[in-house]
Formats: C-alpha cells, sequence, structure tokens
C-alpha cells in the first residue's frame, strides 16, 4: 500500500479503526480472534490504528497494545482522551474532561495500555467548551517536549478552534465523520487543513457499514448495537437512503469492485491528505477495504458521483442529539 502524510506523519493510506472490537457494534467478537485480525491488517499493508480510552473504557487500548507489541516499531498507533473517565478506576462520569492535569494523567495510563513509550498521534476526542483550547494544545505540547507524545490531533473540531490549537501546538490530523453521506467537513474544515498542511482522517467512512450495501431497511440490528439509536439507521431513513448504496453498486459494477471499495475510493480521490480509517470486525473485510487503494476513479468517475449524489437528500441526522451536541464546537 502507498503512504501517505497527515502533516509530517507517515503512514499506510488507508488505516484501520478498532472501535469495533469494544461492542460498540453488539457483543465484542473472541480476543485472540481480535488479535490475528489487527495483525492481519498489518500484514495486508496497514500501518495506521486507531483507538480511543473511551472504547471500553480502556480495553480497546489493551487490546490494540497487545496485538500491536511484536511489530511496534513498524506501526502508527493514535489514540484519544477527553471524556470524563477516570483513569484509574475506569468509572465513567457525564460529560467531557479536557483538564490539563486530567489530560496528563490520562496520558500516562494511556502508555501502558497500549505497551509503548511514546504515543505517536493524541487527539483531544472531543472539544471541551470548559478548557480553552489552548490549554489543551498546550498541554499536549508539553508531553510532546516529555517525549510521551508524538503528534497532536483533534476530533470534530470546528475550524476556529483548530486555528486556534494550531497556534499554540501544530496539529498534525483532524479527524471527524466523512463519507458521501456526511459531507460536514468539506466547507471549511478541509479547506483549513489544505491551508495548513494538516491531515485529514475520517471517521466511519463507510457510513457505519451502510455504504457497503449489507444492510437494508429489513437488517435487523440488535438494541446493544450503537446504531439501533442513530437518526440515520431507523428503518424508514435507510429505505430513504438506499439511492446511495445503488449509486455505489452502478460505480462498482463499472470497476469490478465492491461498494465499500467505492466509498473509500472516493475519499482517496477528494484529497492526498485523506487517510479514512474503516473498522470491522473480520479479516477479509479488511482485505475488501485494503482493495480499495487499488482502484481508480476517474475525473468523469468522480463527476458522475457527484452529480448523481447531489440528487440525494440524505435522511436522519449523522447521530443521537446526545453525541451531535459535542461536534464542531
Amino acid at each position: 500500500m502507498k503512504i501517505r502524510h497527515l502533516g509530517s506523519l507517515a503512514v499506510s493510506e488507508i488505516g484501520f479503526g478498532t472501535m469495533s472490537f469494544a461492542s460498540m457494534y453488539g457483543e465484542a467478537p473472541d480476543h485472540a480472534e481480535a488479535v490475528r485480525v489487527i495483525r492481519g491488517a498489518f500484514d495486508l499493508g496497514v500501518t495506521f490504528f486507531d483507538t480511543a480510552e473511551v472504547y471500553g473504557p480502556f480495553t480497546n487500548e489493551e487490546l490494540v497494545g497487545e496485538a500491536l507489541a511484536p511489530i511496534r516499531d513498524q506501526v502508527v498507533i493514535a489514540t484519544k482522551f477527553g471524556w470524563n473517565i477516570d483513569p484509574d478506576t475506569r468509572e465513567r462520569h457525564p460529560g467531557l474532561n479536557s483538564r490539563p492535569a486530567h489530560v496528563r494523567r490520562a496520558v500516562d495510563r494511556m502508555l501502558k495500555r497500549l505497551k509503548v513509550e511514546t504515543i505517536d498521534l493524541l487527539y483531544q476526542h472531543r472539544v471541551d467548551p470548559d478548557v480553552p483550547i489552548e490549554d489543551v494544545a498546550g498541554t499536549v505540547k508539553d508531553l510532546i517536549e516529555a517525549g510521551k507524545v508524538r503528534h497532536f490531533g483533534l476530533s470534530e473540531a470546528s475550524a476556529e478552534t483548530i486555528r486556534r490549537a494550531h497556534a499554540v501546538q501544530p496539529v498534525t490530523a483532524i479527524q471527524s465523520e466523512y463519507s458521501l453521506w456526511t459531507r460536514d467537513p468539506e466547507p471549511e474544515i478541509l479547506p483549513l487543513c489544505e491551508e495548513l498542511g494538516i491531515g485529514f482522517v475520517p471517521w466511519s467512512p463507510l457510513g457505519a457499514g451502510y455504504l457497503t450495501g449489507k444492510i437494508d431497511a429489513s437488517t435487523e440490528i440488535a438494541p446493544t448495537d450503537f446504531r439501533a439509536n442513530s437518526p440515520r439507521f431507523t428503518a424508514e431513513a435507510r429505505q430513504a437512503n438506499k439511492g446511495l448504496v445503488d449509486l455505489l453498486d452502478r460505480v462498482a459494477a463499472a470497476k469490478t469492485a465492491t461498494p465499500a471499495q467505492i466509498a473509500l475510493a472516493w475519499l482517496l480521490a477528494r484529497k492526498p491528505f485523506i487517510v479514512p480509517i474503516p473498522g470491522t470486525r473480520r479479516l477479509e473485510r479488511v482485505e475488501e477495504n485494503v482493495g480499495a487503494a487499488g482502484v481508480t476513479l476517474t475525473s468523469a468517475d468522480l463527476a458522475e458521483i457527484e452529480a448523481e449524489a447531489a440528487r440525494i437528500t440524505v435522511q436522519g441526522e449523522r447521530l443521537p442529539a446526545a453525541m451531535l451536541q459535542y461536534s464542531y464546537r
């Protein structure tokens, strides 16, 4: 797989989001199988792995640390802080917490869970309105100077917040939801990333699985699956948004590819500093996702996708209101 750059950080052009191993999509898979899939992703060329303290909490970082320990020097590990979780007890309290002292404690525990001496890329998971972003950026700057962190990132931050943070500590990457059915970053965030030399990491680049074409209005979603509470995954919304999957199907057929590969190839074609991080529990799906790097979309293909997508009005908010309130602050 080719290499792309998030700022000065070199990573595989397609990464791997590991959230699905933390019971976010229902019951988590067997631990040994999860390790096999993560290591299998590396064997397929993936060098960029994404986790967060809130996934579990903490259990996902422990899994990623164990899985990548034998190949630590050959991979880039990203994780995230910012929710109000006690670093010692795993107890989660309401809301966010990016107070400097809390961040420092959280990072010390992350290093142990990930079995690393330095975190390659540390994101603030959501912007905390009670802590000036300058204080957060300054705290991460101190952690970088101490050798505990290499690069700083922000997730779901507004353009103004990114500028303010970048003035204190250069931001390496922005991570926000972005896909053919969630295009919120396009007006302001992507141009700002291009201006400042910041990489962009789309989370949920396959629309939480919907854009793969394997979910329709009749698909049963378990109550423990976070999508059961997502406005975009009601049966009505899934039916209303079927046009996007039909579009991906048509392009995929012409390219001898899959809808998922077209959805990822579309992101790769948007900007050279975009590195999507699709997640899956199955190694064959990792292989499919990685295959997107070999799909070439011509300017005519992209124009066709753009024209047809413009005629489709996506139904349903991308996240429940309780989560949406933390975005683009």
